[in-house]
Parts: C-alpha cells; structure tokens; sequence
C-alpha cells in the first residue's frame, strides 16, 4: 500500500480502518525505517522526536524602497525576524527557551542514551560531514545523544522575501519569511507546543512592523512502551548469532509520523522499530546509501524475532 510516509502518512490511518478486521489486535509491529548507531550490531528505536513547522513572516513595507532612503528610518524586516527568534532560541547555544517545548526525560531513556554513547563514542558527532576540520562539540557524547533525542531544537529551513545574491541590490525588503522546523521531544504535545511558540512570537511586536506565525503542521512523537523479556531476549539473541555483539537501544532525534498513530491504536503490542540509516547514510540526501551487509544481517535478524515471536 502506498501510505504517503514521505509527507506525513496521512494515507495510512485509512487503510488502518479498512482492514480493521483482518489487522485484529497485533501484539508485535515490526518498523524498519530508522536509525542505526553504527552497522557493527542490532539497533533498537526507544523514541522518535515530533515535528513542528511554521511560517514567521515580518512586513515593514507594501514595496521595497532604495535603502540609503530608507534605512534608518524603517527596520529592516530581517533584524526584526532575528530579534524575535532570539524569544524563542538562545542563538549562543542552541537551547530552545519556550518551557512547553521541554518534557521530564525518562530516567531509562537517560541510562540507554549513556550506554549507547558508551558504545558510539566519538561517532556520535564524527559521522556528520562537518565543515571545520577536527570539530569537537562542548557537550559529552551522551548529552549530544540527549539533544538529538529527547529534547527540543529549531532550524531555519527556509526563506522567502530575500533576493538571490545575483540579484541583491541596494533595497529595502519590504518582509522576511522563515521556515521555522521544529523537532520535539518525543513525549511533547505538538498542539500545545506551536500554541506557545505563536504566542511567544506574536506577543507585543516590535514597533513599526506587522508579524505573524502560520503553523503550517504538528507532529506527534512516540515513546515506546517497556520491553518485555521475551522480546528483548530475543533481540540480544539475533544479535549475538548475526553481528556477534549485543542489541543496542537508542532514541532517534527524526519524526516518523505513523509511529505515534500505530502506539495509540495498538496500546498492548510490542514495537521492533529499527533500520539501516547508520553513519554517513545521508537519508534524504542526493548520495543515500545502504550498507548492504548489515541489511542482509538485520533481515537475519528480524527474521530470528519473527520465529521467537511464533514460538510463544
């Protein structure tokens, strides 16, 4: 079936309701869309991250104007856009500032980010295609894992109302529009959290401009339930026998959409969430890639938990 995963899997809750019957009550849903920490054992997916996006807009003007005329008299659309990020982000480190975007993080879901920084080392960061030489980040392994995991950031992912540099004069923008892509923490109401950022960036604007904040979408995150015995057994057994180390847990800093559907419409199964998208992957990217051995020992061991499974 075709669930649209790539924008959001609105398809699929229909598909949920038409094969209600035949679907019953799972008690195992296996995913094998996510992350890897390296292609060296079994990864196991704890959590995902949710997902929230809007559009801030600034207006100063109904048209540009030349700039040595006008600066200086009406702010530039851009440094108010900058000024009002700065409510919602400390633009020194990244710490997002609104209290509705943050959760209590799950004392398990802090000893797995540990263990799993443990096992990742410098990997956690060096996997990433840096542009300085020789980076390394202030924050432990582990607190890295925490940000990427469990709690909230935001990026400009795009803009609209600024030239391209080939066609950049000497004007005035009349307005700046930003992309702002929020990922949240996997226990965060989405609802609740573009509540309070459209508050925080609407509230008393700055003189002489008109802003606004459109939410464009909300996605929940997902937190998966405790494993049971069998399960996990099961999962460090396929490991051992196909990697020759042990399973592996970690939560993955991306959304995948449906995954917090699936947790609500089946609250009694077990979830198997996992993947090849390790080190250098590049999901989404123009250079995607997989790593063909370790999918041939993930199908092994996936395979493996299928037959456990039919055995109890």
């Amino acid at each position: 079936m075709d669930a649209a995963e790539e924008s959001g899997s609105f398809d699929l809750p229909y598909y949920i309701d038409l094969l209600e019957d035949r679907i019953g009550s799972p008690d195992l849903v296996v995913c094998l869309d996510a992350e890897c920490g390296n292609y060296d054992q079994l990864w196991c997916t704890t959590s995902l991250r949710g997902n929230l996006t809007g559009m801030l807009r600034v207006d100063v003007l109904t048209e540009g104007v030349h700039s040595g005329t006008a600066s200086g008299v009406v702010p530039s659309s851009f440094r108010i856009a900058r000024q009002l990020i700065s409510r919602i982000e400390d633009e020194s480190n990244g710490q997002v500032l609104i209290d509705e975007l943050h959760v209590d993080i799950p004392e398990q879901r802090l000893e797995q980010a540990k263990l799993a920084a443990e096992t990742l080392k410098n990997s956690a960061y060096e996997k990433f295609p840096w542009a300085v030489k020789n980076p390394v980040p202030a924050e432990s392994n582990a607190e890295l894992l925490l940000n990427n995991t469990w709690r909230p950031t935001l990026a400009v992912t795009g803009a609209e109302g600024m030239p391209a540099l080939i066609d950049a004069g000497n004007v005035l923008l009349p307005f700046t529009t930003l992309k702002l892509s929020f990922r949240l923490p996997p226990t965060c109401d989405a609802n609740d959290a573009a509540n309070a950022v459209k508050k925080a960036l609407e509230a008393d604007s700055p003189p002489l401009a008109n802003v606004s904040f459109e939410v464009e979408s909300t996605m929940a995150g997902w937190n998966a339930p405790a494993v049971a015995d069998w399960l996990e057994a099961s999962m460090h057994k396929a490991s051992q026998a196909f990697f020759g180390k042990p399973s592996m847990y970690m939560g993955t800093g991306g959304t995948i959409p449906f995954m917090g559907m699936l947790g609500e419409r089946f609250p009694k199964a077990q979830f198997l969430i996992t993947g090849l998208l390790g080190p250098k992957s590049n999901a989404h990217g123009p250079n995607e890639f997989l790593h063909i051995e370790t999918g041939k020992r993930l199908t092994s061991c996936v395979a493996q938990v299928l037959a456990d499974h039919y055995k109890r």
